[in-house]
């Protein structure tokens, strides 16, 4: 009888070939999933880094690459006041002056636009930009310096603006405010309702006489309406100088209210119609802006309330009040 052959397939050579490939094609898989997981490892490690670097220049404001070739050519130097105009701010006048002083000393500024929008602040500082401006001016005096008001220039806002060689306006833009306010409360017929008693030892009769807890008499407030037109004639005076003829006779302009955009103009507050981008192109004929701002960064501002929270715990635990000014 003879023997059937056997089956190839069932022999241990090819089921040791079938295995071997099995194991090929595995092992194969779990390379290529190495290699993927690999991929997107080092993709997710520099979108992670690519991240970190935006963080810390943003937190740090470093230079970018590329940022300053715009400098080497003819441009409209740009500063904006934004907001309070006070010491210690954003809006204080070291920060503004020491970006006026950089936008007129490029030899590449054709010109410098001062956009504001502000209510206003404190006088001491507006005053020190107006008068920072007026040397500038005269130091460079190839280069001029316009005033671009968006919505609102008022108060300490138009101190600053009336330096300038033209100011430019929206028709909706408020512009004036030209006054001075000390304002607070007063608290001494409360205290006497609620039967609270107000105990202050003052060297100097007058030392108290702002203290809300304590009435007012008429000398006091006569001494305060003087101050306050004393420094409401420096406002007065920098304006009509600034403006010269352009400024109307009009004793409204003075009394502390604001004009609509298309008002000041026929007031004299202000000049014309423009923005940033029309005075750069039309006015000064360098298209180009470049923003000269100086902005704090996050680690400056972190800065600056951490060292006012302990200026305040040491002033509060370490500094005597008796020689407070209020």
């Amino acid at each position: 009888m003879q023997s059937e052959n056997p089956d190839p397939a069932r022999t241990p050579r090819a089921e040791s070939g079938w295995e071997r490939q099995a194991l090929e094609e595995l092992a194969f898989a779990s390379l290529k999933e190495k290699r993927t997981a690999r991929r997107w490892g080092i993709f997710f490690k520099v979108l992670t880094f690519a991240y970190l670097t935006i963080f810390l220049v943003a937190l740090f404001d470093l230079p970018i690459p590329g940022r300053k070739a715009a400098h080497t050519q003819q441009h409209s130097a740009l500063v904006e006041v934004r907001g309070v105009i006070e010491a210690g701010g954003s809006n204080s006048a070291d920060s503004i002056t020491s970006a006026l002083a950089n936008a007129f000393k490029d030899p590449h500024s054709a010109g410098v636009i001062l956009r504001i929008n502000s209510p206003g602040g404190s006088p001491v500082q507006s005053g020190i930009v107006y008068d920072e401006i007026k040397r500038l001016r005269a130091k460079h005096p190839e280069k001029p310096l316009h005033v671009v008001v968006e919505d609102l220039c008022a108060s300490g806002g138009y101190y600053i603006a009336a330096s300038a060689d033209r100011i430019f306006v929206d028709k909706a833009s408020l512009i004036g405010s030209i006054g001075v306010l000390m304002d607070g409360f007063g608290f001494t017929g409360t205290m006497e309702k609620l039967g609270v008693e107000r105990r202050v030892y003052t060297a100097g009769e007058n030392k108290a006489f702002m203290d809300p807890f304590a009435p007012i008499n008429d000398k006091q407030r006569e001494f305060t309406q003087g101050m306050l037109g004393e420094i409401h004639q420096q406002f007065i005076d920098v304006v009509k100088k600034g403006r010269g003829k352009r400024l109307k006779e009009n004793p409204d302009v003075f009394s502390g209210l604001l004009w609509t955009g298309a008002k000041s103009i026929e007031l004299g507050l202000a000049d014309g119609y423009g923005t940033v981008d029309s005075v750069a192109r039309d006015v000064i004929k360098a298209e180009l802006v470049i923003d000269y701002t100086e902005k704090e960064n996050v680690a400056e501002r972190l800065a600056k309330r951490f060292g006012a929270s302990m200026a305040g715990v040491l002033a509060e635990r370490f500094v005597p009040r008796a020689g407070s000014v209020r």
